[in-house]
């Protein structure tokens, strides 16, 4: 019983120091008082765990003011890790969990001006299978994952396009797209209402990387007939939030 004590110490050690890193995060810079308020912690514990972290490099602390901020070894860390990401493997996880939530095709996209590359795709094996395959291309203005990266992309990447119809559904006015792209934006997910293929409708949702970039967009896919309009309205946020945390594991900051 008593072995387990100092572990208990060092934990609750542990989960203080990442409290005070987590909240020294949001500020330019904080003076001892002000972080051991925050934390709810005795300015002496705060300047103990302090040391460790300011070792580290995870904080510096200013010489002249003693205000505490994020060291250069927090750069490093957040550097490793975004080089080790790989949109699939991060994605994957979400992608299955959708599909399984919502009994849908799953497509994982990437930007490729003016297209976009399928880089992933997560089927329900009991309907009908989607037609796209992992590797090819799809346009900018007809699918719902072209539009859900394109409402956040400048202007001249829409001025760019070559707006062909592929079907009798297909935005091919301009300014009809730039609405669109516009009600996307305020709503947060994508629709193509079999714009693409004539009896698939597709709801999409942007993923944003560590530069709050949209770099990326997943989406749902399947027949008119089980994927409604009254259901595109339910899948909607469901898509959002997937991409949502997709996008978090990229390390878009949060707001």
């Amino acid at each position: 019983m008593v072995t387990c004590v100092p572990d208990r110490n060092q934990s609750a050690s542990l989960r203080r120091a990442l409290a005070v890193l987590d909240h020294v995060r949001g500020h330019s810079g904080l003076s001892l008082t002000q972080l051991a308020e925050a934390v709810g912690l005795s300015k002496s514990t705060v300047l103990r765990l302090t040391v460790p972290l300011v070792e580290a490099r995870l904080l510096e602390r200013d010489r002249r003011t003693g205000a505490y901020r994020l060291g250069h070894g927090t750069l490093r860390l957040g550097q490793a890790y975004l080089a080790t990401l790989d949109l699939r493997a991060v994605a994957a996880e979400e992608s299955h969990r959708l599909m399984s939530e919502v009994r849908e095709t799953v497509h994982l996209v990437v930007y490729d001006h003016p297209h976009v590359v399928y880089i992933d795709k997560v089927e329900n094996a009991t309907n009908v299978r989607m037609a796209s395959r992992i590797g090819s291309r799809g346009p900018m203005h007809a699918t719902a994952v072209g539009k859900a990266i394109l409402a956040w992309q400048p202007e001249e990447a829409l001025a760019g396009l070559a707006l062909d119809p592929i079907t009798k559904h297909t935005i091919t006015d301009p300014d009809r797209l730039r609405a669109e792209l516009s009600h996307i934006r305020r709503r947060g997910y994508a629709v193509d209402d079999r714009e693409n293929e004539p009896e698939v409708r597709c709801v999409a949702a942007p993923i944003f990387n560590h530069n709050d970039a949209v770099v990326a967009a997943v989406s749902v896919s399947g027949l008119t007939s089980r994927i409604t309009a009254a259901r595109v309205r339910e899948l909607g946020p469901l898509v959002a939030g997937a991409a949502s945390r997709i996008s978090r594991k990229l390390g878009r900051p949060t707001t």
